[in-house]
């Protein structure tokens, strides 16, 4: 079922232009300043945006997917990297959100840079039923019904389907979280084990549909949860040239790895390790998780203690009513989540959703273990004889993160990047303002440090940090 994808070839060479980009350890914040204003007095490129809805079929079921994109009016605009190709950005928004949770850094890159960038909701989290795409109400409904999925228009996962859970073995991190259950035999319980391969599915078509190989190299990015997904899909397309990890969960084993190391909390500047849990997720592939007020609180809490000390706890109630003002806005995006066993490498959720799917489709055993080991496949990189390689990676972290500290990086991450083999390029770069969700406006930086993100990875795409090295002469090529 795994196609060996070779990495594409450059179609011409860039032609003059700055050499060999070198990310920076770190980018003070007075730098992140005059970066920022100096990316937002550019000249805007002339851009359109609109919404590409397309219907594919994955495991014998359905699946209505959903791209915002962004591109300069004039395809000569179209920005080239170093590779002589134009430069397409494809993007994935976190676990909570849609295509609208990257809609700043999108049009930066399109409007700032000219970039052509294709943004991807993840399959279920478009609301169909709506112009606005705004999800209404709040994500638990006052009869005890929960938000769920939209796969397709006009399917409608109803409560028959599932029962709600309210597990507290996260309290410390999450609180109390609550997850939708699945019933084996539902509509909803086919979806939850099929939905890796419409992911994959949908992504790979997304990118065949705007940026043809012959034309374009493709850069991806996913914030958080999405990360995973583009450093598994940078192996299965030809033309991706780069992952861009600003914010960028990885590789779910990678993933699973930093969670034992840090709890899952990670370490706050000044204040030390909040806590090490050492223990593995256990979420079944059937539950999806429900967000609510307390996602953004686990989030708030940390990036408050790092802008503002201790002392911010002094201000409790205060922090609360900043929540909850804000949960008021962010309901509106999807907040629920069934990406856990890729994201966290949970293999027994996944060898139990590919036996529920083989189950259904009657496939013979031998059928069955080629999908076992396919959704196996989606947490770690793939490796052996002409398999394309992991991409070159350029990390940016910003300073209040909550998940992505400098010593996850050092003691995890970059040690497990550089086990890879072949070992792909890398950089680390942190910056000196800006929490997770990197688009946040903080004091001087209204749209966060989203325009920084923008000129980085531009600069980094355009000055041959992503470019094979050049050839020796009379060397021969392989990929």
């Amino acid at each position: 079922m795994a196609t060996i994808i070779r990495a594409a070839k450059p179609k011409t060479k860039a032609k003059g232009g700055p050499k060999g980009f070198r990310p920076p350890k770190s980018m003070p914040r007075a730098e992140v300043l005059r970066c920022a204003r100096a990316v937002m007095r550019r000249k805007d490129v002339p851009v359109r945006d609109y919404e590409d809805i397309f219907r594919l079929q994955a495991l014998g079921m359905d699946w209505d997917i959903g791209l915002r994109v962004y591109c300069p009016r004039a395809k000569s605009r179209i920005t080239r990297g170093a590779d002589g190709k134009r430069a397409g950005i494809f993007l994935l928004h976190g676990g909570s959100g849609d295509f609208k949770a990257m809609a700043v850094i999108a049009g930066l890159f399109a409007r700032k840079f000219g970039f052509k960038v294709a943004v991807m909701t993840f399959p279920g989290r478009l609301y169909l039923d709506h112009e606005s795409r705004d999800w209404p109400g709040d994500t638990i409904g006052e009869d005890g019904t929960v938000r769920t999925p939209l796969w397709q228009k006009g399917e409608t996962v109803t409560p028959d389907q599932y029962t709600v859970i309210r597990d507290t073995s996260k309290r410390i991190k999450y609180g109390t979280r609550l997850h939708a259950r699945a019933k084996p035999g539902s509509r909803f319980y086919d979806r939850m084990a099929s939905w890796p391969m419409a992911f994959e599915e949908a992504m790979k078509t997304a990118c065949a549909r705007h940026f043809p190989e012959d034309e374009f190299s493709i850069y991806v990015h996913g914030h958080s949860t999405g990360g995973p997904y583009v450093c598994m899909l940078s192996q299965r397309v030809a033309n991706i040239q780069g992952i861009m990890a600003v914010e960028n969960s990885t590789f779910g084993t990678i993933n699973e790895a930093k969670h034992l190391w840090s709890g899952g909390i990670g370490k706050i500047e000044g204040f030390g390790r909040v806590a090490k849990l050492g223990e593995k997720w256990k979420d079944r592939f059937n539950d999806l998780y429900i967000r609510t007020w307390r996602d953004l609180a686990r989030y708030k809490g940390p990036e408050a203690l790092g802008q503002e000390g201790p002392e911010a706890l002094m201000r409790l109630p205060w922090l609360m009513e900043e929540i909850l003002e804000r949960w008021g806005v962010a309901r509106k995006r999807p907040q629920f989540k069934a990406e856990y066993p890729i994201t966290h490498n949970i293999r027994g959720a996944l060898v139990a959703a590919a036996r529920a799917v083989a189950r259904r489709l009657k496939m013979n055993p031998r059928e069955a273990a080629a999908l076992r080991d396919h959704y196996l496949g989606y947490t770690r990189e793939l490796s052996g004889p002409g398999v394309k390689p992991v991409p070159p990676t350029l990390f940016l972290i910003t300073k209040d993160s909550r998940d992505h500290s400098p010593e996850v990086y050092r003691e995890v991450i970059i040690p497990r990047f550089k086990a890879i083999k072949p070992a792909p390029k890398i950089g680390l770069t942190r910056l000196g303002a800006g929490v997770h969700s990197y688009a946040t406006p903080e004091a001087g930086l209204p749209l966060g440090v989203a325009p920084v993100v923008a000129k980085f990875y531009h600069d980094a795409i355009t000055q041959g940090f992503y470019s094979p090295p050049a050839r020796r002469r009379g060397s021969r090529q392989t990929t």
